[in-house]
């Protein structure tokens, strides 16, 4: 059994449209009461992330991405063995974002032992509230998908 449990934190800004999305995932995680989860909100800062997962084996981030996919992609890439595709973060407002945390995490050996990331492909990033339905729909399917891993674990 893992020492920790599962650490899900979802990524974004509330005030950006679409870049909500990794929020809004992990209060509906919330809403359905995964059991073995630790959830946590936060904006996407790489060092706030790093102190974060700290401690924990295996983490799950859920952010918005802008990788030129169609609207509501989502894609599950295991960070943990595989670097962060260059710019697929492109939407981030950090300098020192997801991608950064990873691969300083990873060079500093102090990266969890499993850490995935689920990107959820926007269209809208403008100021403003509300998710667009494609992202909608994708936030759905990656809540459901990552229950499912959950309780397979």
């Amino acid at each position: 059994m893992n020492a920790s449990p599962v650490l899900v934190i979802g990524l974004g800004n509330r005030f950006r449209r679409d870049d909500f999305a990794g929020i809004e995932a992990v209060r509906r995680l919330n809403e359905n009461d995964a059991p073995g989860l630790k959830r946590l909100e936060l904006s996407g800062e790489g060092t706030s992330l790093m102190d974060a997962w700290e401690g924990h084996d295996r983490v799950i981030l859920i952010d918005a991405v802008n990788s030129s996919a169609p609207a509501g992609t989502f894609r599950r890439l295991n960070v943990g063995k595989d670097p962060v595709p260059a710019n697929y973060f492109s939407c981030s407002t950090h300098n020192f974002g997801v991608a950064e945390a990873i691969e300083l995490s990873r060079s500093l050996d102090r990266l969890p032992d499993q850490i995935e990331v689920y990107g959820i492909e926007g269209k809208d990033f403008n100021p403003g509230e509300g998710l667009s339905p494609e992202v909608e729909e994708a936030v759905k399917r990656v809540v459901e998908e990552i229950q499912e891993r959950i309780r397979s674990l």
